[in-house]
């Protein structure tokens, strides 16, 4: 096992946030698009106007608004596709490179669509941002699991999700209509992200590949060595680590198909134990509440916006939370604290939004009840679920596990934004019983089946699959799985 003593550096650091540059861009268009709605709708309808001479149809209006909305996650989805070619054939850090460019062009598109007077090329902007959210919220995790040492690797890894709240809270500031939300300036919001994803190209260039790609897939020991030692700056740790990679790199084979993904018998109790931690993370209330938080909360208080934006800052503040608390909870107790308080959110959102219209006082604490959910969302589920992929699989499965990861979260959000409309007027006020249903699911598997991943090396964690039965129980390092 790697040294327990803190490897922070210089390198290491300005590696890491460079990387996360890119999830700020998506919590950015994230963010940006629910309180300026109306106002892009209105480019919409006087596009068409413009063209056909008539105004287009409320239901058509309305259809080609959710199209655009929604389209990102479609492109996220197929995005996802790509990863492990990028991953093993240009390496972590050039990957991130390369597909940053999608970022420009999208960001581009998108507020070129006014000038252009064309809503499609809005449109076709958050396509290709979407492909762009598929292929880096999967490379970020990896290539910051990858450069980190064991005892910073899961503090690390939740920058990301850092990263991505903060850019939420960002849009969600930019689009109100005392900054850039409005009819002559919306245009120019869509384009800042520009300013991070230039930010990248300036920075990223000049940290080191991962050494762990380098070592174990491509071999390449003496670059590896360099690569680690400007992360490290110490020879000592260096050469510890090193050592730590090449008995992984014993144990692990020279590649794996997606076919033989799916079929090797020690990665399938990581596959179910991902399958479930990020579907429950998806699927349990968070991702509805921050797309239809305005929309709630306009029913019930004049100044909606601002409350959204309370959203925004809880968001952000709970994910330092678990910056600060990853490495000393745990991954387990962070995601069984997380999943059980979203449980009883939703159980008590059921109950207050039943009696709301008997006593209307209650409308500040179903604003609470809000606030809680998503605080034990981002407590434990939020980050956790987006990098544990990486930590319970080895090297050769790695990239698969987290493309398999941004496809499941992508998916999730899409499913949830196509339903949850349609769900909410059939169920009313039950549809959070559904969700606190998934989240008590997704509680009861984790305590059940989830190893703890903290301060472990790569090849300890894949160790408990590789047995016949492929079920963990207790490690060679003395750790307890079950508690």
């Amino acid at each position: 096992m790697a040294s327990e003593e803190s490897h922070l550096t210089a390198m290491l650091l300005t590696s890491i946030l460079a990387v996360v540059l890119g999830s700020l861009q998506i919590g950015y268009h994230t963010g940006n698009v629910n309180a300026p709605g109306k106002i892009i709708e209105e480019f919409f309808n006087h596009t068409w106007r413009a063209r056909h001479n008539q105004s287009m149809p409320d239901h058509s209006l309305t259809l080609l608004w959710s199209l655009s909305v929604s389209i990102k996650d479609l492109g996220a989805l197929l995005g996802t596709l790509g990863v492990k070619y990028l991953a093993d054939s240009y390496g972590r850090r050039n990957s991130i490179l390369i597909v940053n460019c999608l970022s420009v062009v999208g960001a581009c598109l998108m507020s070129a669509s006014k000038a252009s007077k064309s809503f499609e090329v809005l449109i076709l902007g958050r396509l290709v941002f979407g492909l762009f959210c598929g292929l880096v919220m999967s490379l970020n995790p990896l290539y910051i699991q990858e450069v980190s040492p064991t005892n910073l690797r899961g503090a690390f890894a939740t920058l990301n999700q850092v990263s991505f709240a903060s850019g939420i809270l960002v849009g969600m500031v930019a689009s109100l209509e005392t900054v850039l939300g409005t009819e002559h300036y919306w245009a120019m919001m869509l384009s800042l992200s520009l300013i991070p994803a230039l930010a990248q190209y300036l920075v990223l260039p000049f940290c080191p590949e991962s050494p762990r790609y380098l070592l174990i897939n491509r071999g390449e020991e003496s670059n590896a060595e360099a690569a680690l030692l400007r992360l490290r700056g110490s020879t000592d740790k260096v050469f510890a680590e090193l050592k730590e990679m090449k008995e992984e790199a014993a144990h692990a084979e020279s590649g794996v198909t997606t076919r033989e993904f799916f079929k090797k018998r020690s990665y399938k109790q990581p596959i179910i134990i991902v399958l479930v931690v990020n579907l429950g993370s998806q699927l349990s209330g968070f991702n509805a509440i921050i797309n239809y938080s305005t929309r709630m909360f306009q029913a019930k208080f004049d100044q909606a916006k601002y409350l959204t934006l309370g959203v925004g800052a809880v968001n952000v503040t709970f994910t330092l939370v678990a910056f600060f608390l990853m490495e000393r909870a745990g991954r387990k107790r962070l995601l069984l604290t997380g999943f059980i308080s979203i449980a009883v959110c939703n159980l008590l959102m059921t109950i207050v939004d039943s009696v709301l219209h008997l006593v209307p006082e209650l409308r500040s604490l179903q604003v609470l009840l809000v606030f809680c959910l998503i605080s034990a969302y981002e407590l434990g589920p939020g980050p956790i679920s987006w990098f544990i992929a990486a930590e319970l699989f080895d090297q050769p499965g790695r990239p698969i596990a987290m493309a398999f990861t941004s496809m499941l979260n992508w998916g999730g959000k899409f499913v949830l934004a196509l339903l949850f409309p349609p769900l909410l007027k059939v169920c009313g006020v039950y549809i959070y019983l559904l969700f606190m249903t998934v989240a008590l699911l997704a509680f009861i598997f984790t305590w059940i089946r989830l190893p703890e991943t903290k301060g472990r090396t790569f090849d300890d964690i894949a160790e408990e699959f590789r047995g016949a039965e492929g079920i963990p129980l207790h490690n060679k390092a003395g750790f307890n799985t079950f508690t």
